[in-house]
């Protein structure tokens, strides 16, 4: 068994689609996913993305893949990298893949000189937990994660937003 991690080109476009499906059947939220083909050569291959992704291959054949952009911290005064997601398809799962991306990408982070490295994780999903802490990775249970998204992201920035707060200079 070989595993090989590289970094994506616009023709694994398709190919990370089809992982982000797999990964939002598994986490029950596949009508989520509203991403294209475009979407993704669009956002993670136009010049100056921020956004990065490695694709994990066993014996030349695509296992999974992971999504990365650098983030910055304040109080370190240095930029992060933020894990967005990872997949290893099921039949590769316990192969060592996982583990391997996360590696690379710890690699990425202190090559860069980041001083951190962050995820999120399902707070159902315990093999995923039990997984991260065996690695050394603590969970930071002290901050609560908060999204803006659809109609409620549009209704605030346009200040309809119901219960917002406006503030008279």
């Amino acid at each position: 068994m070989t595993l090989h991690i590289r970094p994506t080109t616009t023709s694994d476009a398709a190919l990370i689609l089809r992982f982000i499906t797999e990964l939002a059947v598994y986490e029950k939220a596949e009508h989520e996913v509203v991403a294209t083909v475009k979407d993704i050569e669009k956002s993670l291959f136009s010049t100056g993305s921020p956004t990065k992704a490695l694709i994990c291959e066993m014996n030349d054949e695509p296992i999974g893949f992971c999504v990365y952009f650098f983030s910055y911290s304040t109080w370190l005064g240095k930029q992060g990298l933020y894990l967005e997601d990872l997949y290893v398809s099921p039949a590769s799962r316990g192969s060592g893949a996982g583990k391997q991306m996360l590696r690379r990408l710890a690699q990425i982070a202190c090559e860069t000189g980041c001083g951190r490295f962050e995820w999120s994780v399902l707070d159902w999903n315990e093999p995923a937990i039990g997984f991260y802490k065996s690695l050394g990775a603590e969970p930071q249970s002290e901050w609560v994660r908060y999204r803006l998204a659809g109609d409620a992201l549009t209704a605030f920035a346009e200040g309809k937003a119901e219960g917002s707060i406006e503030r008279n200079p």
